[in-house]
């Protein structure tokens, strides 16, 4: 079994900065990517910004400038650094991870999430 927990979540009031941590547990052969993506209330989940195992970062455009990710493959933890913090920033954040396990099976795998709360 693999875990993703994430944890860093909470209020801000806007134009603050929070960062968000997830870390990877488990039978773990190799993390190939790791992202972050997020829900709004009554919207879907969308991406935000993965990264590979050799750094190389990918942003969908709404965050770019404003959030940056990054990881530690050390200690297989994920981080999403943000600032400038706007209401509609306001969602549950998920940690997703592809992720070989250590039976060799390679699946997606995601965190419980967590919230963040921008107030105006």
């Amino acid at each position: 079994q693999v875990q993703l927990v994430e944890s860093g979540g909470g209020l801000v009031q806007a134009g603050g900065s929070l960062r968000l941590s997830c870390v990877a547990s488990g039978s773990i052969f190799s993390i190939n990517v790791m992202g972050w993506y997020r829900q709004a209330s009554g919207k879907e989940r969308e991406l935000v910004a993965t990264v590979i195992s050799g750094g190389s970062t990918n942003y969908a455009d709404s965050f770019k400038g404003r959030f940056s990710i990054s990881r530690d493959n050390a200690k297989n933890t994920l981080y999403l650094q943000m600032n400038s913090l706007k209401p509609e920033d306001t969602a549950v954040y998920y940690c997703w991870g592809r992720i070989t396990t250590r039976g060799m099976r390679t699946e997606n795998f995601w965190g419980q999430g967590t919230q963040v709360t921008v107030s105006s």
